[in-house]
């Protein structure tokens, strides 16, 4: 079992639409929350500063930069955080995550991803591999009803 982090990078959802968004900042919130109530810091990366995560007193630090490799980069450089945290800012987030550990970002300065694995958010994004199974289970529940005829 790995340490308490010290430091987590939580990644926003970035620029709200409509129907899109609005309950990763509360769920973000609620995180940034809940990981400071453990005595965690809390560095905060979102481009949008219409949310309630980007409010004052929330997370220790903000940085109102675009979710790209390129900034998300430059931000762990600097801030070096143990942790970073995909499940709170959506689709830009989780695609964020990928490609930091595509590109090795996150191995070379150590940050562990919290919650579900890059492993499964990568399998899960593969829409062809998530539905092998279901196929598979279909393909199977249709033999067996032919071969009862």
């Amino acid at each position: 079992m790995r340490e308490k982090p010290k430091k987590i990078l939580l990644l926003g959802s970035g620029g709200l639409r409509i129907g899109q968004a609005g309950e990763f900042d509360y769920s973000g919130s609620q995180a940034i929350k809940a990981f400071k109530e453990d005595g965690i810091e809390v560095v905060l990366m979102n481009p949008n500063i219409a949310t309630v995560q980007t409010d004052e007193g929330f997370a220790d630090r903000v940085y109102f930069l675009p979710l790209t490799e390129e900034f998300a980069t430059q931000v762990i450089e600097k801030e070096k955080p143990d942790a970073i945290a995909l499940s709170f800012g959506g689709q830009t987030a989780l695609n964020l995550g990928l490609a930091l550990e595509k590109s090795g970002i996150l191995e070379k300065h150590g940050v562990q991803v919290l919650g579900t694995p890059i492993s499964v958010i990568r399998d899960t994004e593969d829409r062809d591999l998530l539905q092998r199974p279901t196929r598979r289970k279909r393909w199977q529940q249709r033999s067996k009803s032919a071969s009862q005829l």
